[in-house]
């Protein structure tokens, strides 16, 4: 996730958006990726601010700043960034898709505002509307069916900016079990394999309970490979004795 002042300095301009609902899903979309500065330019519907579809983004829909113009809204960023399905269009910018583009917006947002746009549901950003952009996205839907409803496009852009795709998750730590915890694993298994008849049982006249140390040397192989922590030796390890006492219990009932 990028730091916190780079988030601050985005600000989301829904450009004549027409429906509430889709303001609030993009309100929701903002909040869950952590971008609060939501600005609207002529909202075909004011009642926007209460859309139930802003689940747990009513603050930041509530603060959402109102402009009658499109070059007011913008007029405190230093890079302008539209959004565009292109279709027919010759948008006469540079066209990006949203992951060669974050980078770009990650880097001016460290020191500046930037201001990610998107059109009205019907028609997208108009040609004067482009006009003010640096450069434009585009999600790279597939050519039969390029529009993306508002709400959905605006997750989909967040999402780019605030994931960071250098960090790898952090790998929950893992004790491997050692040598002599496989060790008594192998000799339960082996012992739960020869009370259940799967291996024969060694004679009766040898004190040594394994006559057949190819088997023997399978099964700690096998254990082995399964490279278990710790904590799956444990648990394996209580399994195999459970079945082991009660197999030999239901073999020699008590009187």
């Amino acid at each position: 996730m990028s730091s916190l002042s780079q988030l601050d300095n985005l600000r989301v301009v829904l450009v004549n958006p027409r429906n509430p609902l889709n303001i609030g899903a993009a309100a929701r979309a903002m909040s869950n990726f952590g971008f609060f500065h939501l600005r609207v330019v002529n909202p075909y519907e004011l009642a926007f601010r209460e859309a139930r579809s802003a689940v747990g983004a009513s603050p930041l829909l509530a603060r959402a700043e109102e402009f009658k113009s499109l070059a007011e809204a913008v007029a405190d960023c230093t890079l302008i960034v539209g959004t565009t399905a292109v279709g027919r269009r010759d948008p006469q910018h540079t066209v990006k898709r949203p992951e060669q583009g974050a980078p770009l917006i990650r880097k001016r947002l460290a020191n500046s505002g930037v201001a990610l746009l998107f059109g009205s549901e019907k028609r997208g950003l108009s040609n004067e509307d482009l006009s003010h952009c640096h450069w434009l996205l585009r999600i790279p839907t597939r050519e039969d069916h390029r529009s993306m409803n508002l709400g959905q496009a605006v997750a989909v852009c967040l999402y780019e900016l605030a994931r960071d795709p250098h960090a790898a998750p952090s790998p929950a730590k893992r004790t491997a079990a050692s040598a002599a915890e496989l060790e008594r694993i192998t000799s339960a298994l082996l012992d739960a394999l020869i009370a259940s008849g799967y291996l024969k049982s060694p004679p009766a006249a040898s004190q040594k309970r394994r006559t057949a140390a190819p088997t023997d040397e399978k099964i700690r192989r096998l254990v082995r490979r399964l490279h278990l922590t710790t904590s799956d030796a444990d648990l394996l390890l209580g399994i195999l004795r459970q079945i082991l006492w009660k197999s030999r219990s239901d073999n020699h009932p008590a009187r």
